[in-house]
């Protein structure tokens, strides 16, 4: 959720009962994570009701002093979660456990879901085929059982997962929790493009693409925005090196500035058939819970056949 989930987006969600997560790189400096961070908690204790618990996203793969500097915010804050993504946070799991912070990583892999735990995390989000952006490949039922064979902690499914019925899907697979993003993204509290969000309402799985062409890591992109900034979907699917797509995006059809990742250029997951509209936090979290209160009806009566 680059660039999309900010103070007002994850807020809602924390206010409307769904743990809220943002990537703390979205603050532009500490300092202003630091201010996200105290507002979301002054808003959830006004709350008249029950709140979802704030979940930063710290990326490992990022500037190692703004990385250690997000990080010792976040400490402060003694949040009550993070999730930890693009490479290992054994670095600050023992910082994080020493104020009573739990520890989620997302993995590919099985292989990486054995090195997460090695590194002594708390919970595992799998990363599947079909997560909006930087995207696994393996297909969430079979990762699911496959790490359901040796672990038995919490687990979290990500990519996928359009509506309350296949949230219902992932806990019957064993998961505990499902990861939405794409859904979100046409919410009007997401600092989205409005362009952008106009685009998901009227596309459908067909025209998300697969392609390390842009990041140089597999991701998935709306093919609409790669057209829209005059580039070939059948060029940028191809994979090439970050430097070569560093290369293609400065310097594609004599373009004074190439289109920027994330900004020019706009990711979604397969579940983009699913957005039918913009609407407000609080009414998409609604519709689900709808959904997975209906699929649970129906799975009851399916149990009794």
């Amino acid at each position: 959720m680059l660039r999309v989930s900010g103070i007002e987006l994850t807020k809602a969600a924390c206010l409307n009962g769904v743990i809220g997560s943002f990537p703390t790189v979205n603050a532009r400096e500490p300092a202003e994570l630091d201010d996200w961070l105290t507002r979301i908690a002054e808003a959830c204790a006004r709350a008249d009701g029950p709140t979802a618990p704030v979940c930063p996203n710290v990326l490992m793969r990022t500037d190692p002093e703004k990385l250690d500097a997000d990080v010792q915010v976040l400490i402060k804050h003694k949040v009550e979660m993070v999730l930890a993504s693009v490479g290992s946070p054994q670095k600050y799991v023992g910082r994080f456990h020493d104020v009573g912070c739990f520890v989620l990583a997302d993995v590919a892999s099985v292989r990486h879901a054995e090195k997460a735990l090695e590194a002594g995390v708390d919970g595992l989000v799998l990363l599947t085929a079909g997560a909006g952006g930087q995207t696994g490949w393996a297909n969430g039922m079979s990762f699911a059982r496959a790490v359901r064979k040796f672990y038995d902690g919490p687990l979290v499914l990500a990519g996928g997962i359009s509506d309350g019925q296949a949230l219902l899907a992932a806990r019957v697979l064993g998961c505990d929790l499902g990861l939405m993003g794409t859904r979100f993204i046409a919410t009007r509290e997401a600092l989205a493009d409005e362009r952008y969000k106009s685009m998901l309402v009227d596309s459908g799985i067909d025209d998300i693409l697969l392609t390390r062409g842009i990041s140089g890591i597999d991701a998935n992109f709306l093919k609409p925005s790669i057209v829209a900034c005059g580039l070939d979907p059948e060029v940028v699917s191809q994979p090439i090196s970050k430097e070569k797509s560093r290369e293609l995006f400065s310097a594609y059809a004599g373009q004074m500035r190439g289109p920027k990742r994330w900004v020019d250029l706009w990711s979604a997951g397969h579940t983009v058939s699913a957005v039918q509209q913009v609407c407000d936090v609080a009414e998409l979290v609604d519709e689900l819970s709808a959904e997975y209160r209906q699929a649970g009806a129906e799975a009851l009566k399916l149990a009794r056949l």
